[in-house]
């Protein structure tokens, strides 16, 4: 495994992340999450990505657990805050009331004192922007988190929080979590010039298309039992098209010549880029996790990425409209 700044931090990240959106306290039972957490351990794995929101609090108690054990420095651990997690009114958004009563139920769902990275899941429009960064720099003085960053913002929000930041000498944001992947790069056009500019790392999520480019879904057959698309668990339909699927078969070639599986391939496709801090990658089995960190430090010819581009060129989606 091979290790990363987040951002201009001076935290070191691994360049995969163990992610459980889905998968803990949902997809799969206890015991299978304890094996993929420990795999990724045994892998050199630091990094570990949740959220509130993910399992209605179940899954940071999942990780929580497991991670009970393990020494709390030998771990970077991240979660967010946004999404409502009750009827209450008050319980969304990032209004101080819900952030600051939102991190001590994370601390205690995930048996911690504090987390590593604090992230604003989404912006909320509702709240004013200097409520929300006031507020996760108190959370930061506090002790309760080291870092703060955001998911799914667009470039002219980060810009904004950085200019409030700046102006009232707030923390400032040295991380942004948006989806990314050969076929999704929308943060190309907009997000990764600006993040480049201040300072701050990708942690991106679904660098495997939600694991259409690890090739199991085929051009006019059936999706495969077991799997997110035949669960219906929220792919892009983009994702399913024949045209996209048959785009991404014409990979095999390049991954068999590169003597890496079409995962690896993916992901260390988008570890080309110098503004991604970390890849987080999801797990149902120990095994998904060893072939994913083969990725970390793979050696793969830049001409292999280039005709990647040329591929899916008709296929991938860079709407920056899309972010946000």
């Amino acid at each position: 495994m091979e290790y990363r700044r987040l951002g201009s931090s001076g935290a070191l990240v691994s360049e995969i992340a163990l992610g459980n959106w889905i998968t803990h306290g949902g997809q799969i039972d206890d015991d299978a999450a304890k094996a993929c957490i420990h795999a990724a351990l045994d892998e050199g794995i630091i990094f570990f990505d949740t959220a509130d929101i993910y399992e209605i609090g179940a899954a940071e108690t999942v990780l929580g657990k497991v991670l009970k054990g393990i020494k709390r420095s030998d771990v970077f651990l991240a979660t967010k805050v946004f999404w409502p997690m009750s009827d209450n009114p008050n319980d969304k958004g990032l209004s101080r009331k819900h952030i600051m009563e939102s991190i001590d139920k994370s601390l205690e769902r995930l048996q911690t004192d504090y987390v590593d990275l604090y992230q604003a899941h989404r912006c909320d429009e509702d709240t004013p922007l200097e409520e929300t960064m006031r507020t996760f720099n108190d959370i930061v003085r506090s002790g309760r988190a080291h870092y703060i960053g955001v998911s799914e913002w667009n470039a002219a929000q980060i810009a904004e929080a950085l200019r409030i930041a700046g102006q009232m000498g707030l923390e400032r944001i040295v991380s942004s979590q948006p989806q990314y992947s050969a076929l999704w790069r929308v943060i190309e056009a907009e997000v990764v010039p600006l993040c480049e500019k201040e300072g701050i790392g990708q942690v991106v999520w679904s660098p495997l298309a939600m694991g259409v480019l690890t090739g199991k879904y085929k051009p006019g057959a059936p999706l495969p039992e077991g799997t997110r698309a035949h669960s219906g668990s929220g792919i892009h339909k983009a994702y399913l098209s024949e045209k996209t699927l048959t785009a991404v078969q014409e990979l095999q070639p390049l991954a068999d010549d590169a003597g890496v599986s079409m995962a690896t391939l993916a992901l260390a496709w988008v570890l080309k880029n110098d503004n991604v801090s970390a890849a987080i990658i999801g797990a149902t089995r120990p095994e998904q996790v060893t072939e994913n960190v083969k990725a970390s430090g793979a050696k793969i010819d830049p001409d292999v990425f280039a005709k990647m581009d040329e591929i899916l060129a008709d296929v991938t989606e860079k709407d920056p409209s899309l972010t946000g």
